[in-house]
């Protein structure tokens, strides 16, 4: 029986405790490298937040050129540049123009400082910005120029409580108006 190996010892130099521990390292050492992996796949994915700073000047009620590069205001929505509204007297108002007559009006007023993190489906940079201490998204939100879409949800009820800007007209979402009126 000795002959086909049934009597010795697993511990030789090349028992099965030795080729035990083997296997137990290069799975760890798999394991690690597939963390670090995914890791590095997250960070390029997500991309380290980047500040810009300039002057900048509204495209349309949430977005904006800054630098050369334009960027999307995260967490907000506003009316399509070509999005009309409703007043309590049944006529037409060009909201979204007015959005953007509003977001370039907070612009104009100094450098914008941005920090960008992911990007949206357009390849835009989805940004915070601010101009000093003042954060021009919630601005935007607060003052009924645009709609909570993920954050500034206090803002939103701010501006619905005291019916300004779009709040004190007849609207539809601008992601509803955008999905009746495809480009």
């Amino acid at each position: 029986m000795a002959r086909f190996g049934f009597g010795r010892s697993r511990s030789g130099p090349f028992g099965w405790r030795r080729v035990g521990r083997l296997t137990d390292l290069v799975v760890a050492l798999g394991i690690l490298g597939f963390l670090a992996l995914a890791g590095a796949i997250l960070q390029y994915r997500l991309g380290p937040a980047r500040v810009l700073t300039g002057p900048a000047q509204a495209i349309d009620g949430d977005s904006i050129r800054l630098l050369g590069e334009e960027l999307r205001l995260e967490g907000l929505d506003a009316p399509e540049y070509r999005q009309s509204c409703t007043d309590a007297g049944g006529r037409g108002v060009a909201c979204g123009r007015e959005a953007r007559r509003a977001l370039q009006a907070l612009l104009a007023r100094g450098l914008t400082t941005c920090e960008i993190g992911k990007s949206d489906r357009y390849g835009r940079g989805l940004a915070r910005c601010r101009q000093g201490d003042e954060d021009i998204n919630a601005t935007l939100v607060r003052e009924g120029q645009a709609v909570s879409y993920g954050a500034y949800q206090a803002e939103e009820a701010q501006a619905r409580a005291a019916g300004r800007g779009l709040w004190a007209l007849r609207f539809e979402r601008p992601e509803a108006w955008r999905r009746s009126h495809p480009r």
